[in-house]
């Protein structure tokens, strides 16, 4: 009899979370739709929300449309890839710090570096913007670049609470060895937060790759725009009586989301184990 109910309830759940996905997944599914759609199609409005037609050259198309599509995307690689390498080896240096070397007030610094989470990103705008304008790198990719070379309080946070799990007897062994902190770290440490790293650069990925507001700011010239701020201008390329090509803009777009997909679908089991192994530590 238990059986049978267990087998019932794990038979709803499953029936709930199938609703709730395709629910989901339903705005990616229109947007293959009116990716695949052809020009007569977009011109008259009449999608359907299953593709009924499958216009593949629409992707090779895209990148003929007038707006340089390859110099977008690789503008958008140019602002992640130093993003990804960078911030994670730095936010798992600063985590490192807080997590192992005693200090006088480290705990007040640790709560300090945390306080910057609650400062809304609007209150910086207008003095980064000087800020970058005073050095002269207004309309080039240095102010998407340099400020995410940098530790994120978030990312110190996380892999902090995930190195306080960490046996410090590891660290001891390493000591005896004739280990400083620097080399603990790097052949340790390092090696044993490869879960926490991946989650780090993949939010790191998914935060940069589909930046927007930012280069909104930054960027004049059509050539350094990265890519979703290229598929903005794709979109109002058309007149006031003109249809946009919505076609060829989802194709955009798909381009936009499709490697936030990948990098999610094969690091997802890192971010579970950097989840589990993360906690809630307290602040020693």
């Amino acid at each position: 009899m238990n059986t049978r109910s267990d087998f019932g309830g794990k038979a709803r759940r499953y029936a709930i979370l199938t609703v709730v996905s395709a629910i989901l997944c339903a705005p990616l599914v229109f947007v293959v739709s009116i990716a695949l759609s052809s020009d007569a199609t977009t011109k008259a409005m009449k999608f359907t929300f299953l593709p009924g037609e499958w216009h593949w050259e629409n992707f090779i198309q895209v990148f003929s449309s007038g707006l340089p599509i390859g110099r977008f995307i690789l503008n958008s690689l140019i602002i992640v890839i130093p993003a990804c390498i960078f911030m994670t080896f730095s936010s798992a240096l600063v985590a490192y710090g807080f997590a192992r070397l005693h200090a006088p007030g480290k705990n007040i610094l640790f709560i300090l570096v945390l306080s910057t989470m609650m400062i809304p990103g609007q209150v910086l705008m207008i003095p980064q913007f000087i800020l970058f304008r005073t050095l002269g790198w207004i309309n080039t990719l240095l102010p998407m670049i340099v400020p995410n070379l940098f530790a994120n309080a978030y990312n110190v946070f996380l892999m902090r609470q995930f190195i306080t799990r960490i046996p410090t007897e590891l660290d001891e062994a390493a000591e005896i060895d004739g280990l400083g902190y620097f080399r603990i770290f790097t052949r340790i440490i390092l090696p044993m937060m490869v879960p926490v790293l991946a989650a780090v650069c993949v939010f790191t990925f998914s935060s940069n790759w589909g930046s927007f507001f930012g280069p909104l700011l930054y960027i004049n010239d059509e050539d350094k725009m990265p890519l979703a701020l290229g598929l903005q201008v794709l979109s109002s390329q058309s007149s006031s009586v003109q249809t946009p090509p919505w076609n060829m803009i989802m194709v955009g777009a798909l381009i936009l989301i499709l490697p936030v997909l990948i990098v999610y679908y094969f690091a997802q089991r890192y971010l579970y184990e950097s989840g589990m192994f993360a906690g809630s530590a307290g602040i020693k």
